[in-house]
C-alpha cells in the first residue's frame, strides 16, 4: 500500500522525496500500526548515520570538478585519435568517451548531458540526424552505470548492505561489453548511412602514445580506485575523499586548469545535486523500514519461488518489471524504492547480489533514457532540439543492443562475476 501511495504522490506532481516521506508518516499515522510516529523520524536520522554514504556526495562533487579540470578535452582527443578513422568516426568516439569519462563522472545523465554539449553541433555540422546523435550520447551514458565509481552501484549497495568494492570491479566487464555493442550498432548505421571518418587513416603508434600521455592522469583516476580498494588501502567512501583531493591536484596543479572559480562553481552544483539525492535517501530509509517490517521481501520472494523453479527467468521477469518501472521513474527513486524488496528475494533464490545490482542498475539507468519520462532523453532533447519521435525511433537499435547485453549477463553470471572473484575473492 505505501508503495503505491508514493506513486500515487509522484503521479500528481509532489516532489519525489516528500512523495515518499508523506507515503512513509502516513503508514506511521493508521491507526493499525502499533509503533509510535516518533519510529519514523528515527529511521530518516539513522539513514543519515551511514559512513558508506559518505561516497555520494563526494563523488558528485569529484565529477563537477572533473569536467572543469580540463580531463573532458583531453579525454575527447583520446577517443578522436582512436575511433577517428572508422566510419562515422565522430560518433564512435562519443562512445569511447563515455567509456573514458564512466570512471570520472559517476552520473549517466551528467555525461549525456556534458557530451551533447560538446559534441552535439559538430556531429549535426557532419551529417548526423540529431535524432541519431541524441539517441547515440544518450544511451552512451548507460555505460557510466556500470563503471566505477557508479553513484547508482553506490546507492544500491547503501540499500541492499552489498559490497561496494565488489560492485565497482563486477561492473567492469559489463562497462565494456556495452561499449563493444554500442561501437558495432554505430558501425553498422555509419556504413548504411554513409557517415563518414574524421580522420583519413589509422592513428599511428607515436599519435596514440601523445594522446595517451595527455590523458594519463584521467585514466589513471578509476585504476588508483580498484586498486585502492582491491588492497584494502581505502573504502569506497575513503576513496570518494581521495578523489575530491586527487582532481584538485590534476586539475590545479599538473593541468593548472580549475581555477578558484571552477572550484567555487563545482561545490554550488554539487551542493544542489547532493541535496536533491540525499532528501531522497533519508526519507527512504523510513520507507525502507516499513517495507521490512511489513515482510513485503520475504512475502514476494515466497510467491516467486513458489512460480519460478529457474533464476534465469526469475530474473528476465524482474528485467521486465525494471524496464517499465524505469520508464517511469528516475533511477535514483527506483533504486531507494524497490532495493530492499528485491535483494532478498534474489538472495533467496540463490541470486548473488553483486551481479542482481549490475543487472538492475543497467536496467534502471536504460529506463531513464526511453519514453515516455526519461531524464536522460529530456536532457539531450533539449540541448539538441531534436524531436522526442526521432529520438525514439533512432534509439531503436541500442536499445536493442543494451538488451542483448543484459540477456547475456543473466545468462552468463560468470562473466559479470568472475573479476570482483578472482580479485576479491569468493
Amino acid at each position: 500500500m505505501i508503495l503505491c501511495i508514493a506513486l500515487g504522490f509522484m503521479v500528481i506532481g509532489m516532489p519525489v522525496a516528500f512523495a515518499i516521506g508523506v507515503a512513509s508518516l502516513v503508514y506511521f499515522l493508521l491507526p493499525t500500526t502499533f509503533m509510535p510516529e516518533v519510529t519514523a523520524v528515527q529511521r530518516i536520522v539513522a539513514a543519515s548515520q551511514s559512513f558508506p554514504l559518505l561516497a555520494v556526495p563526494l563523488f558528485i562533487l569529484v565529477g563537477h570538478l572533473m569536467n572543469g579540470s580540463g580531463i573532458t578535452m583531453r579525454m575527447m582527443t583520446l577517443a578522436t585519435t582512436l575511433a577517428g578513422w572508422m566510419r562515422g568516426g565522430l560518433a564512435q568516439a562519443s562512445t569511447l568517451l563515455s567509456a573514458l569519462m564512466g570512471g570520472i563522472s559517476g552520473s549517466a545523465v551528467a555525461d549525456a548531458a556534458m557530451q551533447s554539449r560538446i559534441l552535439g553541433e559538430p556531429m549535426a555540422r557532419q551529417g548526423y540526424s540529431r535524432g541519431f546523435t541524441g539517441a547515440l550520447l544518450s544511451v552512451g551514458g548507460l555505460i557510466t552505470a556500470t563503471f566505477p565509481p557508479s553513484l547508482g552501484l553506490i546507492l544500491y549497495g547503501f540499500m541492499g548492505e552489498v559490497s561496494i568494492g565488489r560492485l565497482f570491479i563486477a561492473g567492469i566487464v559489463p562497462g565494456v561489453m556495452l561499449t563493444i555493442a554500442l561501437l558495432i550498432v554505430t558501425a553498422v548505421i555509419a556504413r548504411r548511412r554513409n557517415y563518414q571518418p574524421i580522420n583519413d587513416r589509422r592513428p599511428t603508434w607515436s599519435e596514440v602514445l601523445t594522446a595517451t600521455r595527455a590523458s594519463f592522469w584521467a585514466i589513471l583516476f578509476p585504476v588508483w580506485l580498484i586498486v585502492g580498494i582491491r588492497f584494502g588501502l581505502f573504502t569506497p567512501s575513503e576513496a570518494g575523499a581521495f578523489a575530491v583531493v586527487y582532481a584538485l591536484i590534476v586539475g590545479g596543479l599538473i593541468y593548472r586548469e580549475l581555477s578558484l572559480r571552477d572550484v567555487v562553481d563545482a561545490l554550488v552544483a554539487s551542493a544542489r545535486d547532493i541535496g536533491m539525492i540525499m532528501l531522497i535517501i533519508f526519507f527512504s530509509g523510513a520507507f525502507g523500514y516499513v517495507i521490512t517490517f511489513e515482510r513485503v521481501p520475504q512475502t514476494m520472494a515466497e510467491l516467486t519461488l513458489g512460480v519460478f523453479s529457474s533464476k534465469e527467468v526469475l530474473l528476465f521477469v524482474i528485467a521486465a518489471f525494471l524496464i517499465v518501472f524505469g520508464m517511469a521513474i528516475e533511477a535514483t527513486v527506483v533504486v531507494m524504492l524497490m532495493t530492499p524488496i528485491l535483494v532478498p528475494m534474489v538472495v533467496a533464490a540463490g541470486v548473488d547480489p553483486v551481479h542482481f545490482g549490475v543487472v538492475m542498475m543497467t536496467l534502471v539507468t536504460f529506463g531513464g533514457m526511453t519514453p515516455p519520462v526519461g531524464v536522460s532523453m529530456f536532457t539531450v532533447c533539449g540541448i539538441l532540439k531534436c524531436s522526442f519521435k526521432e529520438y525514439t525511433v533512432e534509439m531503436l537499435p541500442f536499445g536493442l543492443a543494451v538488451l542483448v547485453v543484459v540477456a547475456i549477463m543473466i545468462l552468463f553470471p560468470g562473466l559479470v562475476m568472475f573479476l570482483p572473484n578472482a580479485m576479491m575473492g569468493g
